[in-house]
């Protein structure tokens, strides 16, 4: 009997074992769901109040091709590039198509606008709305904080966008996405049938009151929430009455609130105070805020990724923060990148290519791989994206006489600029070919100099490098298509003018009377120096004796004597009022010209005819050629560049511009039929590679 008793004895012990492992393994399990809880951004129940949500499983993702809608308020030039920033952090993880709504003033659109027009990234949408027309909605709220009016624009999106439109992301341009927004759109799954608006808990104590003595915030739900990120049900606002809501709430408080701090921040708020139920809290994780008195290590410390990063502060990236290192080298990241990288196809996804686009593929499909010459034509038809006044600028005031100084430029001239903005103190248009990196170092080297942060009427374009060709008159376009002066002066940014050109230059135009049916080029006699040091002249007669010291040269007079010899340098010296001179083949003066002259053919690129073909067009449509007898501009001295080398070493570069030459030419007989003959016979004239 009791053998027979011994194992039911065990049998008994085992269950008993097993249910004991069994109760730990609940309770271990129950451990790592919470944890899991907190790594999704719900910190532990007492700590962060709005960001306690429990255990939510990360709803299943929008379809892949589902369209998803993000709307930006966006003003000025600095703005403009938080937003470029912002778009490239979400193209990078995006997985969807994209449609952003932006609420601009006159100078964020004008900059926008080409820039997407000239990004063509596909599958992405771009709507703009007038932010001026929405000022007097929001104009009646006094408002402390650094965004003004437009930081209280976020109130109005809902009677903005599109009535059809259900709902929306909106987010402030100083956010960094670091996941696919798509996980962002899938938390609209989280709302109840009640909830309108989804935002992420305040991550500072500003809403408790506690920050300083006196401190005397808004009314909020606990810490409050951060509206850099929010989430819109817009059809359930418009249904709630959102307008009326908002707009009552925000009176109230006026009456004994000065003002608001924190723009739309402290009305959203106060509605939520009023109205909990409206809210739905989100994870942590998805506005991890940088603020000056940001509690965000709370949140960031637990989680396993961050999702999206606000520089929430005035100071931007230079707040003061423990981990402050990390978050700058992630948004730089983005800052940097290469934003040609992001044309990416979404496979899978039809949708309307950007405008533009199929055309080129078109002509880039025309092209043979073989030809000798395929880099310079496949350079020509590269669509390079442009950011229009990448710095801020305030446009001259009308004059009628007024001149921009248009060059272009690349990183390795940028020490001219200093130099050239004490020659020159009039309005300049500059296009500046880069990357996006070189971008960045260039905005770092202009806030660090005096000179040229002090200037304000020097607009900066910047064109995104692409390409093994520098695409010198295409970035003359950009520059002079900037230009917002009735004349030009088409100069390089090699060349220094006399420190008196640009008033002597206004003053020409107006005696020799320029203005209507006149058609004139005025042609500034170009000089150069070998040294790198020398005294500037300050008068036509110093630079005379300079000359004849031979300090100064007149312009390639030993390597491409025809490029200025028709200016007549000998009948300068003496000349004391303007002089007709006429065009001869390879003239390539420097002029002043009216605003919307012929524009550069953008087939020549690198090194060689680039200026040559357009005086080419300007003596074509009849315009004199003026020499100006008190003008002068002196070259300076810089090493090759690579394309100059590239003419110089390769007989197959060579023969590629004389192919273009010849093109240009047949161009010229379409538009201009028996008059273009001088200029063909001209071409057809014999030349000696070592005169290039």
């Amino acid at each position: 009997m009791l053998r027979r008793g011994r194992p039911r004895a065990l049998g008994a012990a085992a269950l008993l074992l097993l249910l004991l492992l069994l109760l730990v393994a609940l309770l271990l399990l129950d451990e790592r769901l919470r944890g899991a809880a907190a790594l999704e951004g719900d910190p532990p129940a007492g700590r962060e109040g709005h960001n306690r949500s429990g255990c939510v499983l990360q709803p299943p993702l929008p379809p892949k091709c589902e369209l998803l809608h993000v709307a930006i308020v966006c003003a000025g030039h600095n703005s403009s590039r938080e937003v470029v920033t912002l778009v490239k952090s979400m193209l990078f993880y995006r997985k969807n198509p994209l449609h952003l709504h932006l609420v601009t003033d006159a100078v964020a659109r004008n900059i926008l606008e080409m820039l997407f027009h000239t990004w063509l990234v596909p599958a992405l949408r771009v709507s703009f709305y007038d932010a001026e027309a929405l000022k007097p909605q929001v104009s009646w709220i006094p408002n402390k904080h650094y965004s003004g009016l437009y930081g209280l624009m976020k109130l109005v999106l809902p009677a903005v966008l599109p009535p059809d439109l259900a709902r929306v992301i909106v987010l402030d341009t100083d956010v960094t996405f670091a996941s696919d927004i798509a996980e962002l759109w899938a938390l609209f799954a989280h709302f109840s049938d009640k909830q309108l608006i989804g935002l992420v808990e305040n991550q500072s104590d500003w809403y408790l009151g506690n920050l300083w003595k006196n401190h005397r915030p808004w009314p909020a739900l606990g810490r409050g929430f951060n509206t850099g990120v929010i989430l819109l049900w817009l059809g359930r606002l418009q249904q709630a009455g959102w307008e009326q809501m908002w707009k009552l709430t925000a009176r109230r408080e006026l009456l004994t609130l000065p003002a608001t701090s924190l723009a739309d921040q402290d009305i959203f708020n106060a509605v939520i105070k009023e109205h909990p139920g409206l809210v739905q809290p989100l994870p942590c994780v998805w506005n991890v805020q940088l603020s000056d008195h940001t509690l965000a290590e709370r949140c960031y410390s637990e989680a396993s990724d961050l999702k999206v990063i606000h520089w929430n502060s005035p100071k931007k990236l230079r707040v003061k923060n423990k981990h402050a290192e990390f978050f700058r080298n992630f948004h730089l990241t983005f800052l940097e990148y290469d934003g040609n990288l992001l044309r990416r196809e979404l496979f899978g996804c039809p949708s309307q290519p950007p405008a533009g686009a199929e055309q080129l593929q078109q002509a880039l499909a025309q092209l043979d791989e073989e030809d000798a010459c395929f880099e310079f034509r496949q350079q020509r038809l590269t669509v390079h994206r442009v950011h229009l006044t990448f710095l801020p600028h305030k446009p001259p005031p009308p004059r009628p006489h007024d001149v921009t100084l248009v060059a272009q430029l690349s990183m390795d001239r940028l020490q001219m600029l200093e130099v050239l903005c004490r020659h020159w103190p009039g309005p300049m248009s500059l296009a500046l070919y880069l990357t996006d990196a070189e971008a960045q170092q260039f905005l770092r080297f202009v806030e660090a100099s005096p000179v040229l942060s002090a200037r304000q009427d020097v607009a900066y374009h910047v064109v995104y490098r692409e390409g093994p060709l520098y695409p010198v008159n295409q970035l003359r376009n950009v520059a002079l298509a900037q230009a917002l002066t009735p004349y030009v002066f088409l100069s390089d940014i090699d060349f220094l003018p006399a420190y008196s050109l640009y008033d002597y230059l206004r003053a020409s135009i107006e005696q020799l009377e320029l203005g209507g049916r006149r058609k004139a080029a005025l042609v500034v006699p170009a000089f150069e120096t070998l040294h790198y040091r020398f005294s500037f002249p300050t008068s036509k007669a110093e630079l005379l004796a300079l000359l004849d010291a031979g300090s100064l040269h007149t312009f390639r007079y030993h390597e491409w004597p025809q490029g200025h010899a028709p200016t007549d340098y000998a009948r300068w010296r003496e000349a004391r009022v303007p002089y007709r001179v006429q065009w001869a083949a390879d003239y390539e003066p420097y002029v002043v010209v009216p605003r919307d002259c012929p524009r550069y053919d953008p087939r020549f690129v690198g090194f060689g005819w680039n200026k040559v073909a357009h005086v080419v067009e300007l003596d074509a449509q009849e315009h004199e050629l003026l020499v100006l007898p008190q003008a002068f501009i002196i070259h300076l001295p810089h090493a090759p560049s690579l394309d100059l080398s590239r003419f110089r070493s390769s007989p197959t570069y060579r023969s590629c511009l004389q192919a273009l030459k010849e093109e240009f030419h047949q161009d010229l007989s379409r538009r201009y039929g028996a008059a273009a003959l001088k200029y063909l016979t001209a071409l057809q004239q014999p030349r000696s590679p070592a005169a290039w």
